[in-house]
């Protein structure tokens, strides 16, 4: 289907005092971010109105082979913008994204999603939505460009599309990034740490993921939390003790390690879906849930946190590495394949144990009685 991407990079940033598409996320700038976004969701036609200082936008532009739209009323306000690419539009276009420059973390994710839920024929106007709130970027149906170019501009394109809103559809998603704009210094600050942390989700949203995204039941929910509760204990013990783990991440890990339970390998195939997901450092973390390569001269890692969370974990409550494998031993003893995977595991559980208490100095089963876990 013909779906074209309109980035609004007219204005003058007056209040950031910094122009915003040219500041910078790492290597990249606000500009570029957006319209990699959209070339990674797969939308060809990526067009961004251009007024206030064009002559420096347009090289760049260019080079990611975008299609410039100028905008010569830009003093008139963002609306006249909007106008601008909507009036660029031709007839094979069926519906464009509205993105302004000033929102650059939006996810692929929800760019596919919801392209997908266009063509399904969910609704003429989407907008992403997280936990009920609308974000950017909406999806509008090329229907009502002549509407649009027609509307008096009162109240800005929102109060155009509410007079539709009958027409339109939220589409969930767990990218609380819709709802991140920029229109201060502090607010680029805040952005700019989000997206040093962008490819780890928060809590909400990794809890989000399991329920809307992939039908978790409230037993797999539960289990993914209390081995989050323990993988954070662990690793905030170990902090203590002069390691540098980011506590963030492991918790984002444990809370979606179990992402894929239920299917084949399920600890590869979770990690398979994070990294397309755009989380490959979590990804790394989870596909090393059920078998994993230690390396004792390094220095002790997420993964091995969550490994032995996991381990420590059963049903509702914690228990002993050698409780959790006892029944698994038991069940397998007619079956040397699956009786030597299960006995590999539990050496590994161990000796994973064994490098905790060295950096913590006593026995791991004394200091998780002290706390309320055993």
């Amino acid at each position: 289907m013909g779906i074209t991407a309109i980035i609004l990079s007219a204005g003058y940033s007056s209040r950031m005092g910094e122009f915003k598409p040219l500041l910078t996320f790492g290597d990249s700038t606000v500009l570029e971010r957006d319209i990699t976004l959209f070339r990674d969701a797969g939308i060809e036609d990526v067009r961004v109105v251009i007024g206030h200082r064009a002559g420096d936008l347009l090289p760049l532009v260019e080079r990611l082979r975008a299609r410039p739209v100028l905008n010569e009323r830009y003093s008139d306000g963002m609306f006249s913008s909007v106008l601008a690419g909507v009036a660029s539009l031709g007839d094979d276009v069926e519906a464009f994204f509205l993105l302004p420059v000033d929102i650059p973390l939006v996810g692929r994710r929800t760019i596919a999603l919801l392209a997908e839920a266009f063509r399904r024929g969910e609704g003429s106007i989407l907008y992403p939505s997280f936990y009920g709130k609308r974000g950017h970027p909406p999806l509008i149906a090329a229907r009502f460009r002549r509407e649009i170019l027609a509307w008096n501009g009162e109240g800005g394109l929102k109060s155009f599309l509410s007079r539709h809103d009958s027409e339109a559809a939220d589409v969930e998603t767990e990218d609380e990034s819709i709802l991140l704009d920029m229109d201060t210094l502090a607010e680029y600050e805040r952005l700019r740490s989000a997206w040093r942390k962008n490819a780890i989700p928060t809590a909400e949203e990794c809890e989000k993921l399991l329920v809307k995204s992939f039908s978790a039941e409230t037993p797999l929910v539960e289990h993914c939390r209390r081995v989050a509760k323990l993988a954070v204990f662990l690793a905030k013990k170990l902090n203590e003790a002069g390691c540098r783990l980011d506590t963030d991440l492991i918790e984002s890990a444990a809370l979606l390690h179990d992402l894929a339970k239920g299917k084949p390998n399920h600890a590869s195939e979770g990690a398979r879906i994070l990294d397309e997901m755009g989380f490959p450092e979590i990804a790394r973390i989870v596909g090393a849930h059920m078998d994993i390569s230690i390396a004792s001269e390094e220095p002790i890692g997420a993964a091995e946190i969550l490994y032995l969370a996991d381990k420590m974990t059963s049903r509702s409550r914690y228990v002993p590495v050698e409780e959790r494998f006892e029944p698994r031993m038991r069940s397998s003893i007619a079956d040397p394949e699956i009786r030597n995977a299960v006995s590999v595991r539990l050496e590994n559980a161990l000796r994973i144990k064994s490098r905790l208490e060295k950096y913590l100095g006593r026995p791991l089963h004394e200091i998780l009685v002290e706390y309320g876990f055993l």
